[in-house]
């Protein structure tokens, strides 16, 4: 069984150790991991990313920042609930308090290395290799660094953007706690390994993950790399509540859902013999708020308060098979039968009605053209760098990006890290630029 003496760590990627408590000082370890990736480029550069609809011009719906920040918001709440309640079992541990800050840390970085354009920014690089012009350099791959482009996974390239010593940079990247790190990765084995495209890094990457996963005691998967650190579970289920329930706000104010459908799909989640009460109080508060925006906000709140305890329940009663490795699926999947039933409806409208619109599905097809021509001309170029052509491609990838390694693997990593790291605004740009739709200066 894993132990919290141990999976709770200040020691840093990069550095030779870390301190034993940061009691006496102005913020603590974890916190200062918080700070680093709210002061950071790659998640400034997150409010300009697509998390599912395309970002209006008069009508604010969630980004890949918002989301973000809402996700820590929901994982602080679970991780400071947990910490009381395993602060009575383990006094001794001074680090137990911290859950609810490496949990909203993690649950900050959890999209950061997301690609532009939505959920088909993945698919979109996927494509590139599977179907594209990068098929030709299946042969001088080895499988698993294939299967890194072909499985392409935003969970591995969050863990990569943080942990990569990139050109120029330090070691350890973000140079983030041992905890923290652990406690993002979902899918704690390599692409060769994944049976659909998640997976939880790179081959690049994948020695960081083992010293991290070795030093903090992680057990080891007998059929493919590791269990999870046990705060994967919160951070999971932060984001499962957000996204699930976030959508359906902004579905509503898009007019794609109405009032009414919103506001059956919310009430749902009570039961309406055993939670009579606090139905009428509800209604009551319905009453005094006219506003429909409001009154959507506010059944929102009420869901996710709901949601958070039923999680950190369902954690709390399955606490030793989570440290032992042996519970299965997620902390939303063992739902009470209320709420799972709830949840099942929002992700059927979701599906159907949501995901499915017009404005999603044209910025999804708008993302496979603009990803596949940035990687076909940049991955080109990086290949044969001595062509004239080449060698003013080149000159726009930034200078972090650039490797300085010989091999085929290294060069077309660099190549989609620079995409990868892109906002929906830039890739458009440098798409319209590059293709001669655009250009300052020509009318």
């Amino acid at each position: 069984m894993m132990d919290w003496n141990k999976l709770l760590s200040a020691k840093r990627l990069g550095s030779l150790g870390g301190k034993a408590s940061a009691a006496h000082e102005d913020r603590t370890q974890f916190q200062r991991d918080y700070d680093r990736l709210i002061f950071s480029s790659p998640f400034r550069r997150m409010q300009n990313k697509t998390q599912v609809f395309p970002l209006p011009e008069h009508i604010f719906v969630h980004n890949r920042l918002t989301h973000s920040l809402e996700v820590a918001s929901v994982g602080r709440s679970l991780g400071n609930i947990l910490s009381e309640k395993l602060a009575v079992k383990f006094p001794e541990n001074p680090f137990i308090p911290e859950i609810g800050t490496i949990v909203s840390t993690a649950c900050l970085a959890h999209d950061l290395g997301n690609p532009p354009f939505g959920h088909s920014g993945e698919a979109a690089i996927s494509n590139f290799f599977v179907k594209g012009a990068g098929q030709i350099f299946e042969k001088e791959l080895t499988k698993a660094q294939w299967r890194d482009f072909t499985l392409f996974d935003g969970n591995a390239n969050a863990f990569r953007t943080l942990t990569h010593q990139f050109n120029g940079k330090r070691l350890g990247g973000f140079a983030l706690t041992y905890s923290t790190l652990a406690s993002i990765v979902k899918y704690p084995f390599e692409s060769l390994d994944a049976t659909k495209p998640k997976f939880g890094f790179f081959q690049s990457d994948k020695e960081n993950y083992y010293t991290i996963a070795n030093e903090l005691g992680i057990l080891k998967n007998a059929e493919r790399g590791y269990k999870r650190h046990p705060l994967v579970y919160l951070v999971e289920a932060a984001d499962d509540i957000c996204y699930q329930i976030m959508d359906l706000e902004d579905a509503f104010k898009l007019g794609i859902l109405s009032y009414d459908q919103i506001k059956e799909l919310f009430l749902n989640f009570y039961d309406s013999k055993k939670e009579s009460a606090k139905l009428t109080g509800i209604e009551k508060t319905l009453q005094n708020v006219t506003d429909k925006n409001e009154q959507i906000s506010y059944l929102r709140a009420g869901v996710i308060g709901t949601l958070i305890y039923a999680s950190t329940g369902i954690f709390e009663a399955n606490h030793d098979a989570i440290l032992s490795g042996t519970f299965t699926g997620s902390l939303i999947d063992k739902l009470p039968k209320q709420q799972a039933a709830a949840m099942k409806k929002v992700q059927e409208i979701s599906i159907t009605e949501v995901y499915g619109h017009r404005s999603v599905v044209e910025i999804e097809i708008a993302g496979y053209k603009i990803i596949g021509t940035l990687l076909d001309e940049f991955i080109e170029a990086i290949m044969h760098p001595e062509e004239t052509y080449s060698k003013k491609i080149l000159s726009l990838l930034p200078v972090q990006y650039k490797t300085v390694e010989d091999t085929t693997y290294s060069k077309i990593q660099s190549v989609v890290d620079f995409v990868a790291g892109m906002t929906d605004v830039f890739a458009l740009d440098l798409y319209r630029k590059i293709k001669g739709i655009s250009l300052q200066g020509v009318v």
